[in-house]
């Protein structure tokens, strides 16, 4: 089997007028290729943030996901959202299908927070929801959301739990990862680069899974993305590796085992 994926790095800001553009250019690119699905960073529609505004998004989303219908393409679009069955915000990943049916969200599950007794951040603004997989095209796909997929020791107030395994274990053979990670200059943020791209190769590695990750590149065109954005194969090895630096696009078919 055979899939077509796409990536976006692109920026994330707190304007969700700039990100809807940044997203609709994002599409324009992945139609063009052809591609069956496009994954864009963590919180690339609504901001990586709780405070925004939930009717703006909501009418960002209808126009994106009108796009991507139109265009043929599926998406797994990192964003945060309320969502109206609970009324809770959800840090995400909504995928769509490319006919433009919804088929259900990821919601982040390694939800970072100070390592204190009681921890603060994130852990404390969104819900969360089971893992589950999606169909695309006869293929079985998840999403994770940054620190799902490595669990930063720094900021992760619970265990590893090992999603990707988990994922593959419920059958995934693709992994679309949204990423929104500091940007930053100094060695230390080359110490975070290494830890993230290591962990991306061993976990696909480890969960024979192809991996298709991106991250949000920063608006200060020299500050370098913290987690390369790309395609990592089963085998843990980069079969796309994007730039470091500003947006970026890519395409890629990719050849699904069966078993």
């Amino acid at each position: 089997m055979q899939l077509i994926v796409a990536g976006a790095q692109i920026p994330v800001t707190e304007s969700v007028s700039s990100n809807e553009a940044a997203i609709l250019r994002a599409i324009a690119f992945a139609a063009k290729a052809g591609a069956d699905m496009l994954v864009t960073p963590e919180g690339s529609l609504s901001g990586y943030t709780h405070k925004f505004d939930a009717g703006a998004v909501v009418a960002a989303l209808g126009r994106v996901t009108a796009a991507a219908g139109q265009a043929h393409v599926g998406l797994a679009l990192g964003t945060c959202f309320v969502e109206p069955a609970d009324n809770h915000c959800y840090n995400q990943i909504r995928f769509y299908a490319p006919d433009g049916s919804y088929m259900g969200f990821h919601s982040k599950t390694a939800l970072c927070g100070t390592l204190n007794k009681f921890s603060e951040g994130e852990i404390t603004y969104y819900a969360r929801k089971p893992l589950e997989v999606f169909r695309v095209n006869d293929v079985i796909v998840g999403g994770l959301i940054c620190n799902d997929m490595w669990v930063n020791p720094m900021c992760s107030p619970e265990s590893d739990n090992h999603l990707c395994r988990q994922l593959a274990g419920m059958g995934a053979k693709v992994i679309f990862h949204a990423v929104n990670a500091a940007s930053g200059r100094t060695d230390f943020f080359e110490t975070l680069r290494q830890f993230h791209e290591a962990n991306l190769r061993m976990r696909a590695r480890a969960s024979r899974i192809w991996i298709v990750t991106v991250d949000n590149c920063a608006p200060v065109p020299d500050a370098p993305v913290v987690s390369p954005s790309g395609i990592i194969s089963p085998d843990g090895y980069w079969v796309v590796r994007t730039p470091i630096f500003g947006e970026r696009f890519f395409a890629q078919t990719i050849e699904i085992a069966e078993k």
